[in-house]
């Protein structure tokens, strides 16, 4: 006679472990979420959000072949919405313990009774929560000890010495493994864990490698850097490849010199080119928006870039860096076309942002995703040299400092430096200007995007050529 299998009664019940890197398993952060928003439903409150997170990481960096720096962070945070009515409170902590987490719901509770009234405020609507959770490959971590990160970046950094003796001097190398994972979940009409109630969340990891070599003696030293960014460790370029990189950017800048003022078209290199798409984000984001402070208010249907050029946000790319399943609310994101032919299809939009614009959000709370810019004109052989091929004469700018963007007018100032171009050919390294233009005219003056996609962050793009700005010089 068989009998059914069963489990002792002594037999130890499993404990779920952290993941690799993590001090805190998940059932841990559930049980946090549940502490905090069961205290919310004690005090009154029918609605309200808690987030727990932890991040880790060791940071590493040299400098003329020597340690300067080994940092290891790890830090942890509870983080409490309530809301009372369209009256909203928001207290954190970083102390885990059922008093501290008590404590901090109640702060959170006295900042909403005695804030005003925000018709905006509120968790998301129902429709708009995030109903599944997919697995988009964004955890990869780096079981990296410090004296390997130290012998990488070492290794770097003395590839650069090694490319050129001209290489003088180094402003140091560095290396960065940072991973975190968070729990989120909403309390709402009293309830949880039924459909349109969010809860939910994930790990991810986000790795880098980086020199600054110098160039050049005395008063004619260049400084140029480079680095690469990757959630998984093994997708990082070589130390070889950033350290040479890196060198030959600094080499080529030696005998920079000023040019006369002058008006001509300008040439973005790729990843300053992912600022300008930047600056289009910046300027159809809700908070902008609703407050009136953006040249692009009201542009929803309108053409505010040239007509050759379309915007693509995807949330869902399998290991993207800008890639959610939900945004920071619990929005459900999507694949969407933000701009198409040079009209704008889309806002960037948080739940309250687009409360305040009488609009619906697009699940943009925390920011965009794996944004890409493109032109219907590319194409597949315009990589950089077709790319200065089509700028003629004019400038090629490869780095630019300072903050001078005015979202308000969409007037645009930044210093500046790169390389002179004549006849479609690198004619002599430029520094020490300034180009400046405003944005309405320069998003419509684009005449070229390349082949030479970079991705920079969450934003891809390829180097992008405005056709007229002026260049204050000597």
């Amino acid at each position: 006679m068989k009998t059914a299998a069963h489990t002792p009664a002594s037999a130890p019940v499993p404990v779920e472990q952290p993941l690799p890197g993590f001090q805190y398993p998940r059932a841990r952060f559930e049980e946090l979420v549940d502490l905090a928003l069961g205290h919310a439903k004690a005090l009154g409150a029918v609605d309200a959000a808690a987030e727990v997170s932890e991040g880790a990481g060791l940071s590493v960096s040299v400098r003329k072949g020597e340690l300067e720096n080994v940092e290891r962070n790890r830090d942890k945070s509870l983080g409490v919405t309530v809301y009372i009515g369209h009256k909203r409170g928001n207290a954190s902590t970083s102390d885990f313990s059922a008093a501290a987490v008590r404590q901090t719901v109640q702060a959170a509770y006295d900042i909403a009774r005695f804030t005003a009234e925000d018709p905006a405020a509120g968790l998301p609507d129902p429709q708009d929560v995030a109903d599944e959770q997919r697995d988009l490959d964004l955890f990869h971590p780096w079981a990296l000890t410090s004296e390997e990160a130290l012998q990488i970046a070492l290794a770097c950094e003395a590839a650069a010495f090694a490319t050129s003796k001209r290489i003088s001097n180094s402003e140091g190398a560095g290396v960065s493994a940072q991973q975190s994972h968070f729990f989120t979940a909403h309390l709402r009409g009293g309830e949880r864990g039924k459909p349109g109630i969010f809860s939910g969340g994930y790990a991810s990891s986000r790795h880098s490698l980086s020199v600054a070599p110098i160039a050049g003696k005395g008063a004619h030293m260049q400084r140029d850097h480079w680095y690469s960014s990757q959630r998984a460790p093994q997708d990082l370029a070589s130390p070889q490849a950033v350290g040479r990189y890196a060198a030959e950017r600094a080499l080529s800048r030696l005998g920079s010199r000023k040019i006369a003022t002058t008006e001509c078209p300008v040439l973005f290199e790729s990843p300053l080119a992912a600022g300008l798409l930047g600056a289009y984000v910046q300027a159809t984001s809700g908070g902008a928006l609703y407050r009136k402070t953006t040249f692009l208010g009201d542009s929803l249907g309108k053409t505010v870039l040239a007509k050759h050029l379309d915007i693509l946000e995807d949330p869902h790319i399998i290991g993207g860096k800008g890639s959610a399943p939900f945004d920071d609310e619990g929005v459900r994101t999507a694949r969407r076309q933000v701009l198409s032919a040079g009209k704008v299809k889309g806002y960037f939009l948080s739940t309250y942002s687009a409360r305040k614009l009488g609009m619906r959000t697009t699940g943009n709370a925390g920011g965009s995703h794996n944004l890409t810019l493109s032109s219907r004109l590319t194409q597949p052989g315009d990589d950089l040299r077709a790319m200065l091929k089509k700028l003629g004469r004019g400038l090629f700018v490869t780095e630019l400092m300072g903050q001078g963007v005015n979202y308000v007018t969409g007037d645009y100032s930044r210093g500046a430096s790169g390389y002179w171009v004549e006849n479609g050919e690198i004619a002599f390294p430029v520094q020490e200007i300034t180009i400046a233009g405003n944005l309405k005219d320069m998003f419509k003056g684009i005449e070229a995007v390349g082949a030479d996609a970079y991705s920079y962050g969450a934003k891809t793009v390829g180097s992008i050529l405005v056709n007229r700005m002026k260049v204050a010089g000597s």
